[in-house]
């Protein structure tokens, strides 16, 4: 079903240098972020305690941090609110070292005068199993893109995968940019943002390239750019439909998801803007700047045309006893 009906072709290569300028200076931005401000790791990550208290009432977070201080464990603690005023969240980078010690137990008694609360959660992860997390979660994305690498080779060759790749990089540059500027704690929740924009963009990608691969098999035009634009502009109703059904359901989640689901939704709503944009003017450039060429490739699928009718005509020879 068309929603959206093209009368004309769309110059989108026209603006791919502009475009290519603005990604690189996202791109720096977001090294410079990362270098700078770095990012926060979480308590999946670093290690530490994560202990979430609710209020009767708003919590006296001042009183809170006045109490906290009675307790050695509780040095360096940082209190703040979580969804709500009532509720909040006191995160430490200590733990007790003991699974006979409940953290729970020590916070409650720490608290006892503040008001009415209960301990809603108590998270702990020792800084060795943060460790580990962190290392396998980056090899998580490395082998993400390798594996895409070589997927995308054979299904394509090899010009169309080192664009892709390009293009995720990107997308996932942007991404932890966005996250560092705006300080959010990078967790298991991150990490599964993260892998979904990889799964996501390349998804928008790959249906830009099958356009492009049809435009070029089929097209009697030799110009692969306006091949590209022909093809992009083909693919625009499809793109423009679900990266706004993607988009407004993420954007729900981050605004009334609540603060558990906060950070996953903020970096899947930077990841569905960045890489439906990465799609179009970043992956689709680099195929020009790489030099594809039409007229070779033409030869290649003619060559390739001829072998399997000569293949075939041999078979029908080995089966009629003609040799």
């Amino acid at each position: 079903m068309e929603f959206f009906r093209y009368t004309r072709t769309f110059n989108f290569m026209g603006k791919s240098k502009a475009a290519m300028i603005f990604s690189i200076i996202l791109v720096l931005a977001s090294y410079a972020m990362l270098m700078t401000k770095g990012l926060n790791y979480g308590v999946d990550f670093a290690g530490g305690t994560i202990v979430q208290v609710k209020y009767d009432t708003a919590a006296p977070i001042d009183d809170m941090r006045k109490s906290l201080k009675s307790n050695e464990l509780f040095n360096g603690a940082s209190i703040t609110e979580f969804g709500s005023v009532d509720e909040v969240v006191i995160r430490m980078k200590s733990t007790t070292g003991s699974v006979t010690v409940d953290i729970g137990d020590i916070t409650r008694a720490a608290l006892k005068d503040t008001g009415n609360f209960e301990i809603r959660r108590v998270d702990i992860v020792g800084p060795k199993v943060g460790s580990e997390l962190k290392e396998k979660g980056i090899m998580s994305l490395l082998l993400a893109i390798i594996g895409i690498l070589i997927y995308v080779a054979f299904r394509f060759e090899w010009r169309f995968a080192v664009a892709s790749i390009v293009a995720l990089v990107h997308d996932i540059s942007i991404a932890l940019g966005a996250i560092a500027l705006v300080g959010l704690d990078v967790n298991l929740d991150v990490l599964a943002a993260l892998l979904t924009i990889l799964g996501y963009s390349l998804n928008d990608t790959i249906i830009v390239f099958d356009r492009i691969r049809e435009g070029v098999t089929n097209s009697k035009n030799n110009d692969l750019e306006d091949i590209i634009n022909e093809s992009v502009t083909r693919t625009l109703a499809r793109t423009t439909l679900t990266s706004l059904t993607t988009f407004f359901v993420v954007f729900t989640l981050f605004m009334l998801g609540g603060e558990i689901i906060h950070s996953f939704a903020f970096t899947l709503l930077v990841g569905v803007i960045v890489g439906t944009y990465s799609s179009i003017f970043v992956a689709s450039p680099i195929l020009l700047w790489f030099g594809f060429d039409v007229k070779g490739y033409h030869v290649k699928l003619a060559s390739k045309a001829q072998r399997e009718v000569e293949k075939q005509r041999m078979r029908d020879q080995y089966e009629s006893g003609v040799m």
